[in-house]
C-alpha cells in the first residue's frame, strides 16, 4: 500500500500536464484559424471596393462581396442622379429668370415714352402777363409762353395747353423746372423805381399741379434766390432750379410761376420746364 501512493501521484501529474498541453495546442490552433479568416475577409472586402476581382464577384451574385458592391454602385448612381436633377433645376430657374428679364426689357421698349421738355420762347416784356387764379391761393405769375415743338423742346404723349403740361398716363413722374432771371441795371442817374424796388428781394419759383378732382392748384415745389447785386454792374443773373418725383394721374396739369415774370430770361438753354414718366 505504501508503494502505490507515489505512483498514483505521478500519474495524476502526468495527466494534468497532458491536459494543459492539449488545451494550449487547441487555443493556438483556433487563434491561427481565426487570424486566417480575418485576413481572408479583409482581402475580399478590399477587392469588393477596389474591383480587383470583379469577374469572380459577377459570377457569384449571392456572395456578400457582390451585395456590398451593388450597394456602393446604387449609392453612386443615386448621388449622380440627384446632382443631375439639381443642375437641371438650376438651368430651368436661370432660363426662367432670363426670360422674365428679357420680357421686362421688351415691354419697356415697346411701351410708349411719356416725356416733355418745353423751353423758353422770346416774348416782349410788355406782352408777358402772369396767369390769374381768381379765388385761389397761387403765388407768383404763371409762365405761359413756353415753346413745345422747336429747338430743344419736344412733347411725347404729353400736351402743352396755355403754358401747362397735361399728363396723359398715370404713374410716377420726375418733374423739373429752371428759370433764369436777368436784371438790367441802369446807371446811378437813370436808375428807375422798379429796379430800386426789386433790389434785394428773393426770386422765387413755384411748380404747381392742378387736378380735376380738387378745386385749387397744389404746390409741389418751390425754390428761391436772393437778387442782390452791386450798383456798378450792368446786369445780374440768377438761376433757380428744382426737381422731384411725384405720382400723377391722367388729366393732371403742371405749371410754373415766378415772382417776377418780366425778369425771366427765356432762352431755351437757360429757362425750361419738363416731366417724364419713371414707372
Amino acid at each position: 500500500m505504501t508503494g502505490s501512493g507515489p505512483k498514483l501521484g505521478v500519474l495524476l501529474l502526468v495527466a494534468v500536464l497532458l491536459q494543459t498541453v492539449v488545451v494550449t495546442i487547441t487555443v493556438l490552433h483556433f487563434t491561427t484559424a481565426l487570424n486566417s479568416i480575418k485576413e481572408t475577409f479583409s482581402r475580399s472586402s478590399v477587392s469588393c471596393l477596389t474591383g480587383t476581382d470583379l469577374q469572380s464577384i459577377t459570377d457569384a451574385r449571392g456572395d456578400l462581396c457582390w451585395q456590398v458592391t451593388q450597394q456602393v454602385h446604387l449609392l453612386i448612381e443615386k448621388s449622380l442622379s440627384q446632382q443631375s436633377q439639381r443642375q437641371r433645376q438650376r438651368q430651368r430657374q436661370n432660363s426662367s429668370e432670363v426670360k422674365d428679364e428679357v420680357s421686362q426689357v421688351l415691354l419697356s421698349l415697346s411701351r410708349p415714352k411719356v416725356a416733355a421738355h418745353v423751353t423758353g420762347r422770346f416774348v416782349p416784356k410788355l406782352e408777358r402777363a402772369g396767369g390769374v387764379f381768381a379765388g385761389r391761393r397761387v403765388y407768383g405769375q404763371k409762365i405761359s409762353w413756353w415753346e413745345g415743338r422747336k429747338g430743344l423742346a419736344f412733347l411725347q404723349d404729353v400736351q402743352l395747353v396755355d403754358g401747362e403740361l397735361v399728363v396723359s398716363q398715370p404713374g410716377l413722374y420726375y418733374v423739373y423746372a429752371q428759370t433764369y432771371f436777368r436784371h438790367s441795371h441802369l446807371g446811378e442817374d437813370g436808375e428807375d423805381s422798379e429796379e430800386v424796388e426789386d433790389r434785394g428781394k428773393p426770386l422765387l419759383q413755384y411748380i404747381y399741379k392742378k387736378m380735376s378732382s380738387y378745386p385749387a392748384p397744389i404746390l409741389l415745389m418751390k425754390t428761391s434766390r436772393t437778387s442782390c447785386w452791386s450798383r456798378g454792374s450792368q446786369y445780374s443773373l440768377h438761376s433757380a432750379h428744382q426737381g422731384g418725383l411725384f405720382p400723377l394721374t391722367t388729366g393732371d396739369r403742371l405749371f410754373v410761376t415766378v415772382t417776377n415774370a418780366s425778369a425771366v430770361d427765356m432762352d431755351e438753354e437757360t429757362s425750361f420746364f419738363g416731366a417724364f414718366l419713371i414707372s
